[in-house]
């Protein structure tokens, strides 16, 4: 324990040198100190230093004391942790004391400490704790530290006998208190950048445990609470053990921060990681701490949930069981709550999936009583084999699945619960699972649960508008449960090393011999969790308005109901990664691709050039029928699309064919190029930027770094030349968070900056953006390939390097320096990393020889590394 030498006077030099004596004493402690000793002594130390100013300053010991209140009242300390005091006095305060308190606390603010202090009577304390319960919270772990003791004993008897709340509203409020905090972090334990404190399971679940239990059962420890019979001795060590584990990484977050910091994010992680003993080695370093993490918020919102509802039946009163309603002689359902009605029912391995099964059948249960969490919990200690080793407990799981509401709250109770890991033993590898990385939200296990969710939202009637067409499909399949189990195994073999979709494919295939499925539908899930991304990486990083795009990859699909299946999981699987990863584009991308795909399915190759033909005949029609009714002449429209390549009427709908077609026939002179336009698209979500010019090759390259400029995002560009000249280059743009641009405004300012460039009235904006604090600390190497092209006039490269301001102008330069022509981009960020494709021409008009493919990678990453 570090012995503090307080300086003889009221020196502030002298508090400092002691205060950074002991942050450097302290910090070295921690390689190898026990934790609960280093935040008890944190919290003795600053003891010593109230208790030594009371004295230095010479304050009464009559009729006014201080108090520590708050965190600091629970006797434990953090490095950032804020120090809470409480000056309690009865009677008045003459001036004098007033001025020695002042100058107290100016001492204890000049030497940096984190202060917050309060001067009350007990009345004024009581009539603020009434009235606001963060003020009852926090008198509710007072501790005395000097004065008159005889005042702090007095308060201490008036909180434990007549305290402000009853013990009804107090809980309610704490419960609705702790609901609120949890809404903020979308109600999972498992986000990729938690805060310490207040996520789902995090420090704040066990404090809350602790003031219910000392409000209403005047406890003090937690080994009152076995005493009582409310917890096992068991379950206090395993609360305590995980409070340590977060207490650890909450201090060595203070050390690295250096101030108080209470979310562990991806700055810090490596930092942590490393002094808490998981290595330096960054990534695996991060995932090993980060999965003991998620493991211990886990089982603290699992005790969290059990002891709370033991709190409330023992402050509301018991659940009446007049109105229990029966399921069998084994379970039952009380107040919405599934129960046990015996303490022997888990001891047989398949009432544990019977139990499951139950929840399916009966939609009225909307959780699990507290009692039988509790025997989940002693059974899940008791298994030594999984549970589909019993043909009976396999035949109930297919059984899940396969009924209708079985991958609703049953499937996530199975997953809360942690039994799923029982059943499946791979699913024991993905809990708790995170990758290191901004591209996932979520650890592997709440990612696979959130997809899952989502397929069985497919057939909930509420959800109809948000999955129109995974909605129609899944309404015609004939097994949806294939569709779950490609879920479930999809991302199973995450964390294992070698490729997750291939191991991934092997589990499945064990999973369907094992179930007895027919080799029919073993091997269409097999294929479904081998070829999970295939639909995303099309959609997003191929040019989908290629025939050959499409042939391609209705070759990989060969069926239209594979084509089903991966539709339906693919948006689930993107939708359940992360919360802003999903827009109307994307959903416009992936419908796109499956009814192109779905058509091409449909026939043969001549049918699919008939087919082609076809659209562009329709879009020119519907798209003449627009001009006309808004007076323009057919002829001048059939002089000006004689200019157009096929290509562009089938890359354009009628509306945007006709959108643009007004605008350049209503151009008066050249001088007027070029022509900018700028619409939303309300189907697709996105903002649409049209350019119409004389043919340049600086063009692109000045497009790029005006969007750059104004902070907009190139998500698709087409860059089309007409037969005289022209071009007519279109982009699909979003704002940074993935909105549209609707500000009219801006949209002016858009629109003049980009004709003041384009017609070399103004510079192009240069790139003034630093990298985001988000990315300092990935590293993807930046890599170029060249894909094969059946198109020998075309090159079609795939960087993937680390998402960076001006990506997209940097490697435009490039471009317009070697006078290559850019035909098509579509531009992917994947977390922290790009993935971009760029379709290209050389100046003859012809796909990059081998010379001219070295030079543009060579010149590409040395610009993405200036």
């Amino acid at each position: 324990m570090f012995k503090p030498h307080w300086p003889a006077q009221l020196a502030v030099a002298g508090y400092k040198e002691q205060l950074q004596n002991y942050h450097a004493w302290a910090a070295e402690q921690f390689i190898t100190a026990d934790i609960e000793a280093l935040v008890v002594d944190r919290a003795k130390f600053f003891d010593s230093l109230i208790t030594h100013l009371w004295q230095e300053f010479d304050l009464p010991t009559k009729d006014i004391s201080v108090l520590a209140v708050g965190g600091y009242g629970r006797g434990v300390l953090h490095p950032g942790s804020d120090i809470d005091l409480l000056f309690l006095y009865d009677g008045q305060l003459i001036d004098t004391t007033i001025q020695k308190i002042t100058a107290m606390t100016t001492l204890l603010w000049d030497i940096k400490i984190d202060l917050g202090h309060s001067v009350r009577t007990p009345t004024e304390c009581f009539k603020l704790a009434g009235k606001d319960i963060t003020v009852a919270t926090s008198l509710i772990e007072h501790r005395y530290l000097a004065g008159d003791p005889a005042l702090a004993d007095q308060l201490h008897y008036d909180l434990q006998n007549h305290f402000p709340w009853s013990s009804r509203d107090f809980y309610h409020a704490k419960v609705a208190e702790q609901n609120e905090r949890h809404q903020q972090y979308h109600g999972t334990s498992y986000n990729l950048e938690p805060n310490l404190k207040s996520s789902p399971g995090g420090l704040r679940d066990v404090q809350t445990i602790g003031w219910i239990a000392k409000q209403h059962f005047k406890t003090q420890t937690d080994e009152s609470l076995v005493e009582y019979g409310y917890m096992s001795a068991d379950e206090r060590l395993e609360l305590h053990e995980h409070t340590l584990l977060l207490w650890r990484i909450r201090y060595a977050l203070h050390l690295e921060v250096g101030k108080r910091e209470d979310r562990l994010l991806f700055d810090y992680q490596p930092g942590v990681a490393a002094r808490l003993g998981y290595g330096t080695n960054g990534k695996p370093a991060v995932e090993a701490m980060m999965k003991d993490y998620f493991n211990a918020v886990l089982g603290v919102s699992e005790l969290n949930r059990m002891l709370l509802q033991f709190f409330e039946q023992a402050i509301l009163g018991g659940y009446d069981f007049s109105e229990e309603f029966m399921i069998d002689q084994d379970f039952s359902i009380v107040n919405g709550l599934i129960n046990a009605r015996h303490d022997q029912v888990f001891t047989d391995d398949r009432h544990i999936m019977k139990f499951f099964l139950a929840i399916a059948q009966h939609d009225s249960i909307t959780g699990i009583h507290s009692h039988t969490i509790r025997l989940l919990r002693e059974s899940r200690e008791r298994l030594q084999h999984p549970l589909s080793d019993n043909p009976e407990c396999r035949a109930m799981f297919m059984q899940l699945l396969r009924h209708p509401r079985g991958c609703g709250k049953a499937f996530e109770l199975l997953h809360r619960s942690r039994i799923i890991a029982h059943y499946l033993p791979q699913w024991q590898h993905i809990v708790g699972q995170m990758q290191f990385d901004l591209f996932h939200a979520y650890t592997v296990d709440e990612h696979t649960f959130r997809l899952v969710r989502n397929l069985h939202r497919y057939s909930e009637p509420e959800f109809a508008e948000d999955f129109p067409l995974c909605t129609e499909l899944v309404a015609k399949m004939e097994k949806p449960e294939l569709l779950y189990l490609a879920g479930i195994f999809h991302d199973i073999a995450k964390g294992r090393g070698g490729d997750h979709s291939e191991l991934g494919e092997l589990d499945a295939r064990n999973f369907g011999l094992q179930h007895q499925l027919s080799d029919k539908d073993t091997d269409l899930v097999a294929w479904l969790v081998r070829q999970h991304l295939l639909m995303s990486v099309t959609a997003q990083k191929r040019d989908i308005h290629d025939p050959e795009v499409i042939q391609h990859f209705a070759g990989e699909v060969k069926t239209l109901k594979r084509l089903d299946y991966l539709y339906c999981l693919t948006v689930a699987d993107i939708r359940a990664t992360n919360s802003s990863l999903w827009n109307n584009w994307k959903a416009s991308l992936l419908e796109e691709l499956y009814r192109a795909t779905a058509q091409h399915l449909k026939q043969d190759e001549e049918n699919a050039a008939a087919s082609m033909r076809k659209n562009i005949s329709n879009h020119k029609t519907h798209a003449m029928g627009l001009l006309l009714s808004a007076g323009f002449d057919h002829k001048e429209v059939n002089e000006l699309w004689g200019r157009f390549t096929a290509d562009y009427f089938l890359r354009h709908r009628a509306e945007q064919i006709a959108w643009h077609s007004q605008h350049i026939l209503q151009l008066t002179d050249d001088y007027a190029l070029p022509l900018v336009l700028v619409g939303n698209e309300s189907q697709q979500g996105t903002t649409e930027l049209f350019i119409y010019h004389q043919e340049q090759t600086h063009l692109f390259a000045a497009v790029a770094a005006v969007l750059d400029s104004q902070r907009l995002n190139i998500h698709d560009a087409q860059i089309l030349a007409t037969r005289d000249g022209f071009v007519m280059d279109t982009f699909v743009v979003l704002q940074h968070d993935g909105k549209p641009l609707t500000d009219v405004n801006r949209i002016e300012e858009l629109k003049q900056v980009l004709y003041d460039v384009l017609h070399k009235r103004q510079s192009l904006p240069g790139n003034q953006r630093r990298l985001p604090r988000r990315l300092r600390h990935f590293n993807v190497p930046t890599h170029i390939e060249f894909l094969p092209q059946r198109n020998k006039r075309r090159t079609t490269i795939e960087l993937t390097a680390l998402d960076q301001p001006g990506l997209v102008a940097k490697v435009a330069r490039v471009l317009q320096d070697m006078q290559l022509n850019l035909l098509a981009a579509k531009i992917t960020t994947i977390g922290e990393q790009a993935e971009d494709l760029f379709i290209l021409s050389n100046d003859q008009q012809n796909a990059l020889n081998d010379e001219q493919k070295q030079e543009l990678t060579a010149r590409i990453t040395a610009a993405l590394k200036s």
